[in-house]
């Protein structure tokens, strides 16, 4: 199978998951596994947007500081940070230095605490999850997004939500298991939802 390569471990994985320990573990224990809750999908959602335009891997070893830095993602505590906590996260070199990106981290902590009276993140997030979805057997059969991920995207910025284009939510619903798009051959494939 085509992107699908056999580690020393004799586990075949997506060929990404295989390029570097943390991959491996990321892709073995994480990616495509469903991700429930308030918490837990804001900090997805806030470093796929962190990670737009950069390599994952660049997020995934700073992902400690990225939850120091942001009060483990505690919506509650960032949609009140102020311009000191700005100006604090631009000089942490431990994260990703985006004025841009910090500052919609800020703004999309607040867009949760407002969705809560409409049922929550998590019920915006789950309601475009496909009913079905194909299992790629190559790299080119994955998708960069999908309608779902389009629509996702919609729904969110129309409720305040910034940095969530249609590709990174494509990339969010990869990681938060809407989609399983562990590549045929892949131990994972199959098993994620």
């Amino acid at each position: 199978m085509s992107g699908v390569v056999v580690g020393e471990d004799g586990l075949a994985r997506c060929a990404w998951g295989a390029s570097t320990p943390e991959y491996a573990v990321y892709h073995d224990t994480e990616w495509g596994v469903p991700v429930r809750g308030e918490q837990a999908l804001y900090e997805r959602l806030t470093l796929e947007a962190f990670q737009s335009g950069l390599a994952w891997i660049t997020i995934l070893r700073k992902r400690e500081a990225f939850r120091a830095a942001f009060a483990g993602f505690d919506p509650e505590v960032v949609a009140r940070f102020d311009e000191r906590d700005r100006e604090r996260l631009m000089a942490d070199a431990g994260i990703v230095r985006n004025r841009l990106k910090v500052n919609a981290a800020i703004a999309n902590a607040g867009a949760v605490l407002r969705l809560r009276d409409s049922g929550g993140l998590d019920e915006l997030v789950w309601s475009h999850a496909p009913a079905s979805h194909p299992t790629p057997r190559t790299l080119a059969d994955v998708p960069a997004t999908s309608p779902e991920s389009v629509a996702l995207a919609k729904a969110l910025k129309r409720n305040g939500f910034v940095f969530v284009g249609p590709t990174t939510m494509y990339a969010a619903m990869q990681a938060c298991g809407l989609v399983d798009d562990h590549l045929a051959g892949c131990h994972r494939s199959g098993r994620s939802r």
